[in-house]
């Protein structure tokens, strides 16, 4: 039974991840996305609200279960058994690093293979960064996020305008603001 690790912030999860998670789980029997509990960088959302965000966003996918992990990913590779990790290209840049993390993983580990899969088009330049960014200035992110994660990012920016549309001007904290 082939069983893939698909590790990450998922800060918060997005219709990018949903996708790759979604494919990983046709070519793979079983997929265990991996909340990573301790990135080096700045969280939006806490490790529960991540893990939770994720396993109502892939509750329709009955081979795929969501846990958290701290440490190195090969540890939790070994720990769910897993034969292979999955990870997501958007652009070369990503490629490049998920190139040089691969390798460390081999070293690590020389019995992990790595599934790299190119995101949908329409995910390409989506970024859990951007989506968040978006989001506390009051953009339109509908497209980028189930409603679920919306209601989150909505609870997390209470003073943003919300989902509105992108185009023209509109008023936002009492100023007129360009979106174009």
């Amino acid at each position: 039974m082939a069983r893939a690790l698909y590790p990450g912030s998922f800060d918060p999860i997005h219709n990018g991840h949903i996708d790759i998670a979604t494919r990983a789980s046709v070519l793979f029997d079983e997929v265990v996305l991996a909340v990573y509990d301790a990135p080096p960088k700045k969280l939006l959302f806490s490790t529960q609200e991540r893990l939770e965000l994720a396993r109502q966003a892939l509750s329709h996918l009955g081979n795929v279960s969501v846990v958290t992990y701290a440490g190195l990913t090969v540890q939790v590779e070994r720990d769910v058994e897993a034969q292979v990790i999955v990870r997501g290209l958007r652009n070369v840049a990503d490629f490049e690093f998920e190139h040089q993390i691969g390798w460390a993983n081999h070293k690590l580990a020389p019995e992990i293979d790595l599934c790299c899969l190119f995101c949908d088009d329409n995910y390409a330049y989506l970024s859990a960064t951007i989506l968040k960014e978006v989001a506390s200035l009051g953009g339109d992110y509908s497209a980028w996020a189930p409603s679920h994660v919306q209601a989150a990012l909505q609870a997390k920016f209470p003073d943003s305008d919300g989902l509105e549309p992108q185009q023209g001007l509109s008023r936002r904290k009492g100023k007129m603001v360009h979106r174009g």
